[in-house]
């Protein structure tokens, strides 16, 4: 029995320390489970940390990629315009070089235009000039020649004063009146014997003046003419003082060798001119009305080639203006 009993008390030592040894392998698997549980959480933990860790790297990344994503949107699109901005400034800078290329068309155009009125002009200038002297030769001569006249109207009442003849010069024209009275009958053309002596006085001195060597380089025309009163047709009267103006002529050519060479009588053929002016140029007394005795009359009368240079004086100036 006792025996048994130590037996049982053997085995349940046995079982004993199996318990014991097992509750010890168990406490020890359940140290081992916390510690790995608690590792586990502590790797879990910092993975989770970690990870989080990583999302907000991540987002704090996705952000900044996002952000430089924005600004190189908003460079691409800055770029983009001013892309658009220079291919608009280069269809500007070509629109205006095309400009600028037509206005240096132009220009090169409107240059030579320029030297092309240039070159008239100064072809126009070298004219003007050219007339400018001519106008100033021209004056120079019909100052002469109005000088001249002056100095011949002197002349011819010296000579007629010298001479002690009495006659009307008039004192700017140098033109001598001789009344029709005087020298024809009523409407007849031939010189009564008073009108020949008349003109045998005055006609001499008259033409010896101003077929001078002084004065002839300057003279035009003598001219007699002729004139009547207003009675009478027209036609009748310049018949008439045609005659008479013919009439003194002849007388002059008659007794021109009693006084003038054979050169200065060539001369005054070449200057001699007759003319009938009928009623024209009427003489009026000082009321205005017609004196009919003065306006019978015949005039020896004398023009210089003022009129020829002051025609010629026109031509210029008209073509001058022109």
């Amino acid at each position: 029995m006792r025996r048994r009993k130590k037996t049982e008390d053997s085995g349940f030592n046995v079982w004993r320390s199996y318990s014991d040894m097992m509750a010890g392998v168990l406490l020890l698997f359940v140290l081992i489970m916390c510690i790995t549980l608690f590792q586990a959480q502590k790797n879990y933990d910092e993975s989770i940390q970690e990870r989080d860790e990583k999302i907000a790297m991540q987002e704090a990344y996705t952000q900044q990629i996002l952000t430089q994503q924005n600004e190189l949107d908003e460079k691409n699109s800055q770029l983009l315009t001013q892309t658009n901005q220079l291919e608009t400034q280069d269809a500007q800078l070509a629109e205006q070089q095309a400009l600028l290329d037509q206005q240096a068309s132009q220009l090169a155009l409107q240059a030579e235009q320029l030297t092309q009125q240039q070159n008239t002009l100064n072809a126009q200038q070298a004219s003007l000039d050219e007339k400018t002297a001519l106008l100033a030769s021209q004056q120079q001569k019909i100052d002469d020649i109005i000088g001249v006249k002056a100095e011949v109207v002197s002349a011819l009442k010296n000579e007629f004063s010298d001479n002690n003849v009495s006659v009307n010069i008039d004192s700017k024209t140098g033109a001598m009146t001789l009344s029709a009275n005087i020298m024809f009958d009523v409407d007849k053309a031939e010189l009564t014997d008073e009108g020949k002596a008349t003109l045998r006085e005055v006609l001499p001195i008259y033409c010896k003046v101003l077929l001078d060597e002084k004065y002839k380089p300057y003279l035009a025309q003598i001219m007699i003419e002729g004139y009547t009163d207003p009675d009478g047709e027209y036609v009748y009267n310049m018949e008439l003082s045609q005659q008479r103006s013919l009439a003194v002529a002849e007388y002059l050519v008659e007794i021109q060798d009693d006084f003038l060479n054979s050169n200065e009588q060539i001369d005054l053929q070449n200057y001699l001119c007759v003319t009938g002016c009928s009623t024209s140029d009427p003489v009026l007394d000082a009321n205005g009305q017609v004196d009919k005795d003065a306006s019978r009359r015949v005039e020896v009368k004398f023009r210089l080639k003022d009129d020829e240079m002051i025609t010629e004086l026109s031509d210029i100036m008209s073509e001058t203006k022109s």
